[in-house]
């Protein structure tokens, strides 16, 4: 019984190992459902684990593997939220930028100002 609990105790920590490495970076959509999948198929593996264990422990084992996969997929959310403020954060970042370098053109005339324009547009990709 003890080795069973030992066993289990190791599947669940070695499904949670590669997560913390995963979600130290943020995740795309793609990676973010894949995540998801993983982390479904490692909780059946982990619930399924928990069959042969009797009364209170296999109580404890299921709700272990269910805690298991709860924080996971709060990891998950967490790394695509990341994700996406990231990216809101940059195009935030360069449309500011656009705007100081367009009305730094405006200090310009003529043929100055236009390149000054052109050259600002082709810069942040508002071609």
């Amino acid at each position: 019984m003890q080795n069973l609990k030992t066993l289990t105790a190791a599947i669940v920590c070695a499904s949670l190992l590669p997560l913390s490495a995963a979600f130290a970076q943020t995740m795309n959509k793609a990676d973010h459902k894949a995540s998801k999948t993983r982390i479904s198929a490692d909780y059946k593996t982990d619930k399924a684990a928990c069959k042969v264990q009797k009364g209170n422990a296999k109580d404890i084992c299921q709700e272990e593997a269910k805690a298991a996969e709860t924080k996971a997929l709060a990891d998950a959310k967490m790394g695509q939220e990341i994700g996406d403020a990231k990216k809101d954060a940059a195009s935030e970042k360069t449309e500011a930028d656009y705007k100081v370098a367009h009305e730094k053109c405006d200090a310009l005339a003529g043929d100055a100002k236009a390149s000054c324009v052109t050259a600002a547009k082709g810069k942040f990709g508002k071609h």
